[in-house]
């Protein structure tokens, strides 16, 4: 499986596009976009893989912090990056990822964790996304969770 990473000028290590979510933006939405800016590569949101809270980090605005990643696939391959924001941007295998010692630690730990899903399939490792109604006539909120079994669905 093939991967796409980039090299930010910050840390010039290998690491996965990101960034913030505008207001009232869903996270599938937040990761799709934010990929397409930093790269030109277009996607589709699959699932949620991983959560990862911090408190009093530096450049996090006095807050607490939470970094969503998210599984994508792409609908296109050519790569058109950002040149303020990224050193270099590739496509990688995903086995050569998770051992390069040239990369943060969360994003080795992702390579792992896509990995498994690759041998144990992604129900086993995603949170898919569902759509409900909320409390208030005519909204919904998007829950995230592991899919049940079709016999338990209502």
């Amino acid at each position: 499986m093939l991967i796409f990473i980039s090299v930010f000028q910050t840390m010039n290590a290998w690491k996965f596009p990101g960034g913030l979510s505008d207001l009232a933006e869903n996270i599938g939405t937040t990761a799709v976009r934010e990929v397409f800016e930093e790269t030109g590569v277009r996607s589709e949101f699959r699932s949620l893989l991983s959560i990862r809270q911090q408190h009093h980090h530096p450049g996090a605005f006095d807050m607490s912090d939470m970094y969503i990643i998210c599984r994508l696939s792409p609908l296109t391959y050519d790569i058109n990056f950002c040149t303020q924001e990224c050193l270099r941007c590739e496509w990688f295998q995903l086995a050569e990822l998770a051992k390069t010692e040239h990369t943060t630690p969360i994003t080795a730990r992702v390579a792992q964790l896509l990995l498994h899903g690759l041998e144990s399939g992604f129900h086993n490792i995603d949170l898919s996304m569902e759509s409900i109604p909320a409390v208030y006539s005519g909204k919904f909120y998007q829950l995230y969770h592991r899919q049940l079994p079709s016999t338990l669905k209502s």
